[in-house]
Order: structure tokens, then sequence, then C-alpha cells
């Protein structure tokens, strides 16, 4: 009898374990990868004759490759469309600074797709798309996040003097010392996530910052190929992707090893053209590689904004080796991994991006169809600016030129004259996109202040709003220069009440009097040395909130000017500035703002602080 039980148990559980397992391949793992700058060309196995990246060219051979697969030209404008399945000046990013990075409030993410599928959710690396709540990465469906701040290491929101090693990065809001290359620490830290939630369905993001500049990296990864004769700024570009390379094969090994390889689906991926692996003057390449493409970051040709796309899935039988010479885009990523994934949307979105997932294991083609994308980086979108309208075989460029990129990759010889029905049918569909998405272009990204989930919030220069001509000091070399000009933040005040708004020169981390000079950086990455610090003796600080201004003397030895403001609750524009000895105005570079509470709200809290 005890014979027959335990064997009626075993049959029980090998039937739970069949059922689990089961369970387990129907609701796959998401890794998604996109690195910063990298183009199609940075890849050994695209026919690069310099470059070593065996870990990529490996995936290479085991995925499905969309080799026709397109973003936009530049990175925050590709984020956005790859979270959200639409076009991103759609969903408010043509920028990649000027609060034109912020990706709308309304907009659902992957990360929010997933997130409500019961998926475990995290981000590590580049975000770019809005560092104040509600924008950043943990209000956005990230249940886990480290970032840095900005569109890159160095850049003014990040931490102040962030160099790519042993940096100051943000754990779902909160500063932390971490140890290692920012490459090694994404991947590091992605792993770890992975482990922790192995057993269950995960969607993990890694969005390496490199190789964007600045080109810091250790010089193990750089000197093979300055042996090789490689230029100086190319070698450490490369060297940058060589290291992405190793990570990415760390990452697959331990997948193996704990035995979730096949049911995860793996994608591979970058955000725009090469930013340092070609060189041209006008149409010619003068040097580097860029696999018969025309154009860089940042160009409407196809060198701006075709990039490798690899997608694996052994579980789900797509890991063949396969090429589909498909028109792909970034947008069709997140409608394609909903299928894949069998999860419910929410809320319907209405996507601009299409399915893809009969097409991955080769039951269908996609059909032929016209995409459209831009580099516009201006306060507000113009029509046919840097634009590109594309069908599977042809090029649109600017509204004025067209390529046959089947028979003239390099887009060398423009054939709109012979061909006027063709361009009147790619203008006719650009014209009625551009009047489609253009009903969104006058909303604003306001950022929510007075928030519980945001007690300090910081704004920087980086996200002023300013006059057409006028410079964004996007990065900590340019406020240690002292970057003239000043701009306007888009706010709401999300309660009425008083508020600490105060005014700095450099950032509290910086420790620095308001008229005092940042001592020059040399960081432990060669050639990677910040300038002393421009040095202002000003005099006077104001704030303006919307028609409302204050002015206030400056105490010459203080490390900001606060002000207690009464503020209305709402949206409106904010600047803060101060006044040089000689008379010029020159904008807050940080600013922050923190709601007081009322005396009974401080009576309250500080009775619970007491027991």
């Amino acid at each position: 009898m005890k014979i027959f039980f335990r064997y009626i148990g075993l049959i029980i559980g090998l039937s739970i374990a069949t059922q689990s397992l089961a369970q387990k391949s129907s609701t796959p793992n998401v890794i998604l990868i996109v690195t910063d700058d990298q183009g199609y060309g940075d890849i050994a196995v695209h026919g690069n004759p310099v470059i070593s990246t065996p870990h990529i060219d490996q995936l290479y051979h085991e995925s499905s490759r969309l080799t026709n697969f397109h973003v936009n030209p530049t990175c925050a404008p590709t984020r956005a469309a790859l979270m959200t399945g639409k076009y991103a000046n759609r969903v408010g990013v043509w920028h990649t600074v000027m609060g034109r990075s912020i990706l709308y409030e309304q907009e659902q993410t992957i990360a929010d797709v997933f997130s409500n599928n019961g998926y475990a959710t995290a981000m590590f690396g580049k975000w770019h798309l809005g560092d104040n709540y509600p924008y950043a990465p943990q209000y956005r469906g990230f249940q886990e996040v480290l970032t840095h701040g900005g569109g890159g290491v160095g850049q003014t929101p990040d931490h102040w003097n962030n160099d790519y090693f042993n940096d100051v990065y943000l754990r779902n809001g909160k500063p932390e010392q971490t140890k290692g290359y920012c490459t090694d620490v994404w991947f590091r830290e992605a792993l770890s996530f992975i482990k922790k939630n192995k057993d269950k369905p995960f969607f993990c993001y890694i969005a390496t910052n490199a190789p964007h500049s600045p080109l810091n990296v250790p010089v193990d990864y750089v000197a093979p190929y300055l042996n090789k004769g490689v230029p100086h700024n190319r070698a450490k570009f490369y060297g940058m992707i060589s290291n992405i390379d190793y990570n990415l094969g760390k990452l697959r090994e331990q997948l193996e090893e704990w035995n979730i390889a096949d049911n995860t689906i793996l994608i591979f991926m970058s955000d725009n053209g090469t930013a340092y692996g070609a060189s041209y003057k006008g149409t010619e390449l003068v040097n580097g590689y860029n696999a018969q493409m025309r154009g860089t970051k940042g160009s409407p040709y196809e060198g701006g904004h075709r990039v490798p796309f690899y997608i694996y899935w052994k579980d789900g039988n797509i890991s063949t080796g396969r090429d589909m010479d498909d028109l792909t885009a970034h947008i069709d990523v997140l409608p394609t991994l909903i299928k894949l994934c069998g999860l419910k949307a929410g809320k319907k979105i209405a996507f601009d991006g299409t399915d893809l997932s009969e097409s991955l294991i080769g039951k269908k083609k996609v059909q032929d169809r016209i995409l459209i994308g831009d580099s516009q980086r201006i306060e507000y979108p113009e029509k046919w600016r840097q634009s590109y309208t594309m069908t599977k075989d042809w090029r649109m460029i600017n509204g004025k030129e067209l390529y046959n990129i089947k028979e003239d990759p390099e887009q060398l010889h423009d054939v709109a004259a012979q061909h006027p029905q063709l361009m009147e049918k790619l203008k006719n569909a650009y014209e009625q996109n551009w009047d489609d998405q253009k009903k969104s272009f006058d909303q604003f990204p306001y950022i929510k202040l007075g928030s519980d989930e945001e007690p300090i919030s910081v704004l920087t220069a980086h996200d002023w709003h300013v006059e057409k001509g006028q410079k964004v000091p996007w990065n900590h070399e340019m406020v240690r220069k002292g970057v003239d000009g000043n701009g306007e933040w888009r706010v709401n005040f999300i309660r009425a009440g008083k508020y600490k708004i105060s005014l700095r020169r450099w950032p509290v981390e910086a420790d620095l009097a308001l008229n005092a000079s940042a001592e020059k950086l040399v960081t432990e990455a060669p050639d990677y040395i910040l300038p002393q610090g421009k040095v202002y003796q000003f005099n006077k600080s104001f704030v303006k909130i919307g028609d409302r201004s204050w002015e206030q003397t400056v105490d010459k030895a203080a490390k900001e000017v606060s002000f207690t403001l009464e503020v209305e609750e709402g949206e409106t524009v904010m600047s803060a500035y101060f006044e040089t000895e000689d008379g010029n105005m020159q904008g807050a570079y940080y600013l922050y703002v923190e709601h007081q509470p009322t005396n009974a709200k401080r009576n309250k809290q500080s009775e619970k602080d007491t027991f």
C-alpha cells in the first residue's frame, strides 16, 4: 500500500512539474539590450575588418536578424518609440535636451505592460526620457532601477564628476556609490536581478551608455585597436564595444548555467547610427567602416537610423540564424513582445508599430509598408526637417530626394525626377502622418513639484526650454566653462503652499560656493580631463514663476540662494537666474525645489519621529 501511494505521489508530482514547465515555457523571460551610438557597421560579422565582437557575432548566427530595421537618428527619440510602440514625435520626444526628451506622462510603457502582466521588471543604464517625477523610470513600470542622469554619464543631471569608473548612480531615485566600469556595473546588476527572479517571468532592460562619448574605457580594451593603427578616438569607441561584447558573453553563459537561456527572449539592438565608426567628407567615406551606408548618427540617410536587431528565443523557434529583409522598426518591438509573451496590453494602445511574431518564425512576410522618421532637435517639430520616408526598397529624404536602397545602398544617385508617381505617393503618406502626429506637438511634459514621491526635485539646465539659437548647458564640461544663457522649466505645482526654492551654480554634491571655481578634474579615464570651472561674481538672484518674480541679494560666500515662496497650484513656467557684477543675467544650472509642510503636518511628523 505504501508503494502504491508513493507511486501515486510520484505521478502527481511529475504531473505538477510538467504543468509547471509548460506554464513556464508559455511565459518567456525577456532581456532587451540597447547600446548607445553603435552603428550597423560596428560589428565584425557585418563586415567590419577591424573590430572584434565574438559574442555579438555568435548571437547573430543563432538569431533571427532584422536586416532592414530602423530607429530614430538620435538617442532619446529612439527610446521613446521603443518604450511605447509609437512614433517618438507623437509621444513628445523629438530632442535629446530642452525638456523635449521627456516622455509624455499619459503614455503606457513596455515596462508598464510587463509589470501589469505579473512580470518582474528592471532597467539598468540609460533612460533619457525624464529624470523627475513622474517621468523617471521608477515611475514608468520598472520595479528595480539603476540609472545615471540625463542622456549619459557626465551630463548635467548626472552625479557630479561621474566619469564611467566607480560612479554614483541612482537606485530607484536615490544616489548609490558603485564599483567598477559603467557597462560592467549595468550587466552585473542585471545578472543580480535575473538571479533573484529566474524562477518567475522577468523583463530586464539593459541600456548601456557605451559607446556614447565621452570615450572612457579601461585601457586593456583600447590597446588591441591602437596596435592595429586604428585612430585614437575610434580605438576607444571600439574598445567600449568590445567591453559590451565581453559582458554579453558573460550574460549568456550565466543564463545557460541557470538553465533559463532557452526560454528567454534575448534582443540586441542599438539606438542610432555610428558616432565614431566612420568619417565622411560630403558623401565620400574617408575612413572607418559603415556597411556601405551613407551618413552617421543624426543623419536622415541610412547610416543614421538603420541598426542591428537580433532576436533569439530557442523555445519559441526563433533561433535559426535567419535574415529578414522586411522593413521593420523600433515601434514594432512592443506589439511583437506582447504577442510572443501572451500579454494583455491593459488599456488599448494605438500602436504605430506592428506585430512581427509570425514573421519571426517564418509563417508570413511583413507586408510592404511606409515608415517615417526624422531628426528634429528643436523646440517644435518642423515639417520635412531631416526626414526619411521609407518603403522596403525606397527612401525619400526631406521630401526632395529619392533613392533605390537595393540598387544604391550608399544613396549616391537621386532618382526623384525619374519616379514622380512614387514621390507623390510618399509625399502624401508623409503629409498624412504629419497631420496625425502634430496634434500632440503643443503638449508639454510638466515636471511635477511638491509630490510625496519626490520630496526634493532637482531641476537642471539640461531641461531648459530656451529661445532659438541659445545653447543648453547639457553636460558637466559646459557647466564648468560657464556657458552663458538662461531658460525656463515647464512645471506643475501639484499642491498650493510654501516652497523652498534654492538656486545653485554647482550641484549639492559638488559642495562649492556660488562664486567659487571647481578644480580641474583628472580622472581614471585617459584623455578625460575637465577644465577648471569659470568663476562668476553673482550679486543678485531671481526666481520667476508665471508672471510673478522675486529678488534676493547674493551672499558671496554662500553655496546657494534660497527663496521660501507661497505658490499656487497648477501648471506654469519657472525660471531662476543670477545677475553678475557686470549686469549680465545667467541662469541657475541647478534648482532644488521642496514643498514646505504646514505647522500641523510638521507637528504630526515630529510626534511620529518621537515615537
